[in-house]
């Protein structure tokens, strides 16, 4: 294989990586803290746990159409300052103080007030969540035109947005914290206001530091499309078919569908049995100890989250010596090892043993977060050279979208599945057998195999390092190295 020597030009700034890298840690931090902190609904104003569901659901469904359609309109943006930068600058301080408002929740008010109250305010958080998220990740794509340049971006804000995971776990312990808060309520909205202020000062600073690398190239292809448009009426209908006709051209392109499938397949086979893991260490392995189960399954997830930060620079390395594509082939098979030892490492004669898989099995996601973003990089290099347009927006709106209603389904799926398994909580630590051995299965295997059909989705991944580089040659010749 060829190798391609990273042009001095190419090379981002390694304070500009760790600029874009706290994005990443932004754009977790708030998927997190508003997934972690909805339980406040339940346990501190007794809410239907059902209407909690449903606030955790609902507001995701309009991602359908705002995430395309925010990439849309981040592509098709003209200003001095950019095409990315302003939304993600306005986003993250509407997203920030949004979200602190979101959780200033008034005392002695009825469910269907709470209910209403964050629904209403949970949609017009996601909105602002959106003109951040969308943009930031498209201006991701276009921070560097260098295959191997991308990887080593998109490792290091990997690395940083991991470190939000890290905090996360302790926002239960804080909002509960009699110290500072009252009550749990109390501790939602105190620790609120700080994540939106977090968020403000930490998310506003990609907009201010980084600069976009195909600004001047998308703003002549805008300029030559509304040449062809003589009247508002005609530009109006012509940016309502371009972004029906771009949302459709986009899932054409056979490697970007890959890459949404195997990203599919990881990430929700990871999600749908995700509670399992905890069901098989508490009433397997502790025969239906809870706090023996719950102590393990702590250390088991703290060893995995700290393999993932080597995880992400191992990756990052070996993608550059022997391709994206490989790389992942390796990471995921790793992954499936690790699924597979815990039929063997969920032992309760050897508690212990069930911590084996959990570095193994961080190659899964800590390599598909580090390489898909760069890959799809090197898609929309391709479909520039096939439509003339550089449309970073509408790639990575699509494809967060696809992971976000992957996420959804495999969550409800999940449910079904420990249903079939025959689990009862009335019976604690006294499960049948069958009960027991099913769980085992689909905890170990069902995200073994879908890790192998994501390999299979991307055996036949065409752009290799020397076609991105054919690719980026044609490209540079026919814009005149705008």
């Amino acid at each position: 294989m060829e190798h391609y020597q990273t042009a001095t030009a190419d090379r981002i700034p390694f304070v500009h990586k760790l600029i874009y890298g706290l994005g990443a840690f932004v754009n977790n931090l708030l998927a997190a803290a508003i997934g972690g902190m909805v339980i406040v609904l339940n346990i501190g104003l007794g809410m239907n746990p059902a209407l909690v569901g449903l606030l955790s659901a609902l507001p995701r469904l309009t991602d359908a159409i705002t995430d395309p359609l925010m990439g849309y309109i981040s592509d098709h943006t003209r200003s001095r300052w950019g095409r990315r930068r302003p939304f993600i600058f306005v986003g993250a301080i509407a997203a920030g103080i949004i979200f602190a408002l979101l959780w200033q929740l008034p005392a002695g008010q009825s469910e269907s007030f709470y209910f209403w109250f964050f629904l209403f305010g949970s949609l017009v958080f996601y909105l602002a969540y959106t003109m951040f998220a969308t943009p930031w990740v498209a201006l991701g794509y276009e921070l560097t035109p260098d295959y191997h340049e991308r990887t080593r971006l998109m490792g290091v804000q990997n690395f940083i947005g991991q470190l939000a995971y890290v905090i996360a776990p302790w926002f239960l312990l804080i909002m509960q914290s009699e110290q500072y808060f009252d009550d749990m309520v109390d501790g939602a909205a105190g620790l609120a206001i700080l994540i939106g202020a977090v968020v403000i000062v930490v998310g506003i600073m990609p907009a201010i530091f980084l600069r976009e690398r195909f600004k001047e190239v998308a703003l002549l292809e805008l300029q030559h499309e509304e040449k062809q448009t003589r009247t508002r009426r005609e530009a109006i209908l012509r940016r309502i078919s371009e972004f029906l006709r771009g949302f459709a051209n986009t899932l054409k392109i056979r490697p970007f569908r890959k890459l949404c499938i195997a990203t599919f397949l990881i990430f929700n086979g990871f999600i749908m049995v995700a509670a399992f893991q905890f069901y098989v260490i508490i009433y397997y392995v502790f025969s239906g100890d809870t706090v023996r189960g719950a102590e393990y399954a702590g250390y088991a997830g703290s060893l995995g989250a700290v393999s993932s930060f080597l995880v992400i620079i191992l990756v990052s390395w070996l993608a550059t010596r022997i391709g994206k594509r490989r790389a992942f082939y390796l990471a995921t098979g790793i992954s499936m090892a690790g699924y597979a030892l815990k039929w063997v490492c969920y032992n309760p004669e050897i508690p212990w043993l069930l911590l084996l898989p959990a570095p193994f099995i961080a190659f899964g996601l800590g390599g598909l977060f580090t390489l898909m973003p760069s890959m799809i990089a090197d898609v929309v290099d391709l479909d520039e050279l096939k439509t003339h347009e550089r449309r970073e927006g509408m790639y990575g709106s699509i494809f967060w979208w696809v992971v976000k209603l992957g996420q959804a389904v495999a969550l409800a799926a999940g449910g079904f599945l420990l249903n079939a398994t025959g689990f009862d909580v009335s019976l604690e630590g006294n499960q049948t057998n069958y009960a027991i051995f099913m769980m085992r299965l689909f905890d170990a295997f069902v995200p073994c195999i879908a890790s192998g059909f994501a390999i299979w989705a991307v055996a036949t991944y065409s752009i290799t390092e020397e076609k991105a580089h054919e690719i980026r040659l044609q490209l540079e010749q026919r814009r005149g190295n705008v």
